[in-house]
């Protein structure tokens, strides 16, 4: 189970882009323990730098800073690389609805700079990060590819089109992409501050430092959360994917719902706190419910997550808790 087993030639070379980020540099992470080579494209506007201090005295770890805006920039770093694993973007729905044009330029042409960057130089394998935010205001459950509603905001724009340059891009040019729609990814790195932070660091936080956290809307919103090694573990089994699979997309998650207010309740039990949140209004442009029908990627990927929300939490804890 899982990616501890997943193998690669000897001399493989890796690009990340946000590597320096949350999901980028866990996957750096991995692949540099795995004895791989691995580039890091990040230019720090969402990145640490602490996240690639990490790394950086390892003899197999090349940091560029750069931009994926800058064509220049993305087909130097995809130089003689094997395989691309592209996470750099701007997240967060409702900064989406304040910069809709920063998430265009970021996003969008980001992601073309990139696979056309891949395809210049006769990438193997190009794996995109998509989002769960694509299935927009459809409203059955668990979502299925090929199900999707109307979008909801700019940044579940940005994913749709960038997975249809992935069809496009194997569809004319043979390059083969595998867009991975996540569903709500935590573990350890995750950043907790800032007014865009995701729930789940957030509250770990907040309850740390005893302090009132609030729940936007009435908490009753589910969301299917996804640890972060299950994710690593697609990202790596989409790069060993057959090529009849390629130029497609593929639901990421454990494949359950958790309740944003049993969490909460969770995280207090877990921390030893008796703290009652606040209630603020729902967030504009997020969706009430999300669950993953993961069947897809089991049968096409051969993805098989052994964390589930249970298992992961406690983890994420355990690193909050020695990190915060």
């Amino acid at each position: 189970m899982g990616y501890r087993n997943i193998r690669f030639k000897e001399d493989s070379v890796f690009l990340v882009t946000g590597g320096a980020g949350f999901i980028g540099s866990n996957l750096c992470e991995v692949l540099l323990d795995k004895g791989y080579k691995v580039r890091c494209l990040d230019d720090f506007s969402n990145g640490k730098h602490a996240n690639v201090d990490l790394f950086i005295d390892n003899p197999n770890y090349t940091f560029i800073k750069g931009d994926i805006r800058d064509l220049g920039t993305c087909v130097k770093a995809c130089e003689n690389v094997d395989y691309v694993l592209h996470q750099a973007a701007w997240g967060s729905v409702p900064r989406s609805i304040e910069m809709p044009l920063f998430y265009e330029e970021v996003n969008i042409k980001g992601t073309l700079n990139m696979m056309e960057a891949a395809r210049q130089n006769g990438v193997k394998k190009f794996v995109y990060a998509s989002s769960s935010s694509v299935y927009g205001d459809h409203p059955i459950l668990p979502k299925v590819e090929g199900q999707e509603g109307n979008l909801l905001s700019p940044y579940a724009l940005t994913k749709r089109i960038g997975e249809e340059y992935g069809k496009l891009y194997y569809k004319l040019y043979d390059l083969e992409t595998y867009g991975l729609r996540y569903f709500n990814v935590f573990g350890k790195r995750q950043d907790p501050d800032g007014v865009y932070a995701a729930v789940i660091p957030k509250f770990i936080k907040l309850l740390l430092n005893n302090e009132q956290p609030t729940i936007n809307g009435d908490g009753k919103q589910s969301r299917d959360f996804t640890y972060i090694d299950n994710v690593i573990e697609a990202n790596l089994k989409a790069c060993l994917a057959p090529r009849e699979v390629a130029g497609q997309v593929y639901n990421i998650a454990y494949g359950s719902r958790e309740y944003l207010i049993d969490i909460y309740y969770e995280l207090n039990k877990a921390l030893g706190k008796d703290i009652v949140p606040q209630f603020g209004p729902d967030r504009e442009g997020d969706i009430k419910h999300s669950n993953a029908d993961i069947t897809k990627a089991r049968k096409e990927l051969e993805y098989n997550p052994e964390y589930s929300f249970a298992t992961g939490i406690k983890e994420a804890i355990e690193w909050y808790k020695e990190n915060i």
